[in-house]
């Protein structure tokens, strides 16, 4: 009888040391985005049970990251990870095949582009021998890893698309508030379409501008608004841009009539002074992770006017040069 009493106080200490952490399990849900407008995006959608955690801090760029131990922990310990695909977060592409990940890995960029994407990586390795043989001289074109532009989420409506993907994996893991999230998802589409609408109408004056960027990040942006973007300093930030496309760039700034300069928070601005001097420009900023948009349900929304506000301040009668 002792001995059962024993048994039965250490089953009971047991139950009790466990249940905070099924209620924990329960009550919440841990999601970690590769990125900033991804945590903007789930929070959209997501019931407020989710955690949402960030890999990438602000002031640091995917394309140059480096994990850190936390980082380790956070997506071992994730109910869900979401990243833009192995195009843009070349520094998890390995460990985000581990088999112990996997499974709770979603890569948001959607199937199409990311097959085109696939292609044009394989395109590319078959080229290498050809590249080779000839020097180089840092840029050749608007091209990206892959072929294709990775910065999807920069177009609202690819990322309505990717809201949607967001939300099938939230209702399998969260079933209990699948209601919520696809109430949550609808009330998203039609104020990102109420927002869309309202951009390209603020931005309907933009066309006599020529946009020059650090880095080929703008693009997906620029063309779902009639945008110009007339160069990029370099194609991607871990290429340094060769002199002669630096000295292409310089004639092209020089020749445009309205030119705006669009630096990123994320990279050294000093590139811009040599390619400057002796030139009428506007220089501006815009952040295409948008590190300073609170992550809140109409978050996306205000990322997408922050970027529509920075290219407005390109225009003459609102420049400050």
């Amino acid at each position: 009888m002792r001995h059962s009493k024993t048994l039965f106080a250490s089953a009971l200490t047991l139950g009790l040391a466990i249940q905070p952490m099924v209620a924990h399990a329960a009550d919440t849900l841990r999601v970690v985005t590769t990125i900033h407008p991804l945590s903007l995006l789930t929070r959209a959608v997501a019931p407020d049970n989710i955690e949402i955690t960030t890999l990438v801090p602000a002031g640091a760029s995917p394309h140059t990251y480096q994990l850190r131990p936390s980082d380790r922990r956070a997506l071992a310990n994730a109910d869900l990870i979401l990243w833009v695909g192995p195009q843009m977060e070349t520094f998890l592409e390995k460990l985000m095949s581990d088999p112990a990940l996997a499974p709770r890995v979603q890569a948001l960029t959607p199937p199409k582009i990311a097959e085109a994407a696939h292609e044009h990586l394989h395109e590319d390795d078959e080229q290498d021998g050809d590249h080779d043989e000839h020097e180089h001289d840092g840029e050749h074109g608007h091209h990206h890893h892959g072929g294709v532009d990775p910065h999807v989420w920069l177009d609202p409506t690819i990322a309505a698309t990717m809201a949607e993907t967001v939300r099938d994996r939230l209702t399998a893991i969260d079933p209990d508030d699948a209601e919520t999230i696809n109430q949550r998802l609808s009330a998203f589409e039609q104020a990102l379409k109420q927002k869309d609408a309202d951009l390209k109408s603020q931005l309907s004056d933009m066309d006599r501008v020529d946009l020059f960027t650090y880095h080929d990040a703008f693009r997906r942006f620029a063309e779902h608004y009639g945008l110009h973007v007339a160069e990029a300093l370099t194609i991607t930030p871990e290429q340094t841009p060769g002199a002669r496309h630096l000295s292409e760039v310089q004639e092209t700034l020089a020749a445009a009539d309205t030119p705006c300069l669009l630096t990123e928070p994320q990279f050294n601005r000093d590139w811009w002074h040599g390619l400057t001097q002796n030139v009428d420009v506007t220089i501006t900023t815009w952040d295409p992770l948008g590190s300073d948009v609170p992550v809140t349900q109409d978050g996306y929304l205000n990322f997408q006017q922050a970027l529509a506000d920075s290219v407005l301040s390109c225009l003459p009668e609102k420049a400050q040069r």
